[in-house]
């Protein structure tokens, strides 16, 4: 297996991504090691709040809500995970696992912010982040979940099943235009480009193919049970968890309800469903988004 490393020229021309790149060198866990990028803006004593992306996107997804964030008071950082943005990726579709970007996305928050932090997650941001939650709730002062959810089993929505054929078998996965088709708010070509610009050729892409194959949605796939173990601890946090999902999103809309029911920081919250607003919400409202991080940070007395 090799690891690529996306030519730093790709990133020469991207708008409005104007933060500094700060790297830490992740152990892969096979006598390999890759480069992981993060954006890291903010006083560097400040509250920390983590941006955790999802599926295909990269930090660039959220250079709307990082200067509101830094603007409260918050230190910001914004991880890509290993296969995605500015990280580096391996090309073998078959060595991606669930467990695996868990372990790797736990080894750069503990060298990084090991402070407890809030924590704003989407898509499969927030199928790591929710298990990390879940492993270690002290860590984390609060929760705005979008988009997201951590499945065990079940039965998937034909939604989701032809999205994880599309990312396994087209022969034409193109990044930019799927998150242009994933957004209410219409993309530039130069923002299109800028999803795109982590891919530049196919096998860069493995991480990015192998991601809807790994979401645990049906009995007996890997990470079922590892959920399912997570879930008790998940719905036992107390701290402040508000919910803001897409009113537009066919993937994942209804789907806050269990995360509502269960978690015991939910209730009483105003949670939202925001319109206009697809799956990659940080486009479409990053304001809203960022005011619900902003909200729950001070109501933990996380944010002064």
């Amino acid at each position: 297996m090799d690891i690529l490393r996306t030519p730093a020229e790709r990133f020469d021309d991207i708008p409005d991504y104007p933060f500094a790149e700060n790297w830490f060198e992740v152990d892969l866990g096979n006598g390999q090691t890759a480069r992981q990028h993060y954006v890291d803006e903010g006083d560097k004593g400040a509250p920390p709040v983590l941006l955790f992306h999802g599926e295909p996107s990269w930090s660039f997804l959220y250079r709307k809500m990082i200067p509101i964030l830094v603007d409260a008071g918050f230190r910001v950082l914004a991880p890509d995970l290993i296969g995605f943005g500015k990280s580096d990726k391996p090309d073998d579709i078959a060595f991606f696992t669930y467990e695996l970007h868990v372990d790797w996305l736990k080894q750069w928050r503990n060298a990084v912010e090991p402070r407890p932090a809030a924590l704003f997650c989407q898509d499969w941001g927030g199928l790591l982040g929710l298990r990390m939650v879940a492993h270690d709730p002290d860590l984390f002062d609060c929760v705005v979940a979008s988009n997201t959810f951590l499945p065990a089993g079940g039965t998937p929505s034909q939604a989701f099943l032809a999205w994880r054929e599309f990312a396994r078998s087209s022969p034409d996965f193109r990044i930019g235009p799927l998150l242009d088709r994933a957004t209410q708010t219409p993309l530039t070509e130069a923002e299109i480009a800028a999803y795109d610009a982590p891919f530049p050729d196919e096998p860069s892409k493995a991480a990015a193919r192998a991601f809807p194959s790994l979401v645990p949605v049906e009995d007996g796939m890997p990470g079922v049970a590892e959920n399912k173990a997570a879930w008790p601890a998940l719905a036992a946090f107390d701290k402040p968890f508000l919910t803001l999902f897409g009113d537009e999103d066919p993937i994942t809309k209804g789907s806050e309800k269990f995360l509502i029911d269960r978690i015991e920081g939910a209730a009483g919250l105003d949670h939202r469903t925001l319109s206009p607003c697809g799956h990659f919400c940080q486009e479409d409202q990053p304001e809203a988004l960022a005011q619900g991080v902003i909200d729950m940070a001070r109501k933990a007395g996380h944010l002064a």
